[in-house]
């Protein structure tokens, strides 16, 4: 149970109607916000409803005081099949009609999923089985940790349709793998499978098909279980400094470190430590 929070123990429904709810499952237990997506028949795609569900979903985990870590992961066989296809052809797709009204939708609807994980103030898990391709890879680059079940498949495929990632995967995952393992990726659409992901520094571990769920709830739990206030100042902290010469990032630690210092949330954690 976690120490840090009331009421913990807990389900939140984060959508408005069924037809989200279905789409987008979502609760709360012991600090961590799981997002189910789930839509097992397209693999998860992220057509035009999924998208707004999913944003929806992550856009009102920021607002909740109970959740320190969000736990993303899907029902059924593939973690996330990327866009539709299908529903590419039909034309009933985001990305339809003129070059304008394109890069509206775009801004409007897809981005609001990486604004939305970029600004989540805790920290945030994909739990990844099956295949993650396309914008659905790239969703799960946007978390701060990867963990993928064996059966787990990457590509960054968007060349295959004659695209490129609408959604900044380019941005994540160049800060992840550095820029010439994206443009290997990028522009050969290859399959990677789990254990290159984690030789690739895209996943953190690699566990059992089975496993996954249990060791995904594990770690959400273990980092939900830290001192709130500290945890988001560690995030914000980590990521900041990764982008921050080294001054900035020295100032940027001695003022949180000043502040969490002064807290009542360390001195509580000190004595507890000590007994």
């Amino acid at each position: 149970m976690n120490r840090y929070a009331m009421n913990t123990r807990q389900d939140v429904m984060t959508t408005d109607d069924a037809q989200s709810e279905g789409l987008v499952l979502t609760r709360v237990v012991n600090g961590v916000m799981t997002i189910t997506l789930n839509e097992p028949k397209t693999g998860n795609a992220l057509d035009v409803a999924m998208t707004e569900a999913l944003a929806d979903a992550l856009e009102r985990a920021s607002g909740l005081s109970n959740v320190h870590c969000v736990l993303l992961r899907s029902s059924g066989k593939h973690f996330c099949t990327g866009g539709n296809v299908k529903d590419m052809e039909a034309g009933a797709d985001l990305m339809q009609g003129s070059v304008e009204a394109v890069r509206e939708r775009l801004a409007g609807s897809l981005h609001r999923i990486p604004r939305a994980l970029h600004a989540l103030p805790v920290p945030s898990i994909a739990a990844v089985n099956g295949a993650a391709v396309g914008a659905g890879f790239d969703v799960a680059l946007m978390c701060d940790l990867r963990i993928a079940a064996e059966n787990a498949r990457f590509s960054e495929s968007f060349l295959r349709l004659g695209l490129v990632s609408g959604i900044g995967g380019a941005w994540f995952l160049t800060r992840i793998v550095g820029v010439a393992k994206t443009m290997e990726l990028t522009l050969t659409s290859e399959f990677i499978d789990a254990f290159q992901a984690l030789d690739a520094g895209i996943v953190s571990r690699v566990v059992a098909v089975d496993a996954l769920d249990a060791e995904a709830v594990r770690l959400a739990e273990t980092i939900a279980n830290s001192p709130p206030h500290a945890l988001r100042m560690a995030k914000q902290l980590v990521r900041q400094s990764a982008e921050a010469s080294l001054p900035t990032a020295l100032e940027m630690a001695a003022s949180m470190q000043a502040i969490l210092l002064c807290g009542e949330e360390h001195k509580a954690a000190v004595r507890r430590f000590l007994k």
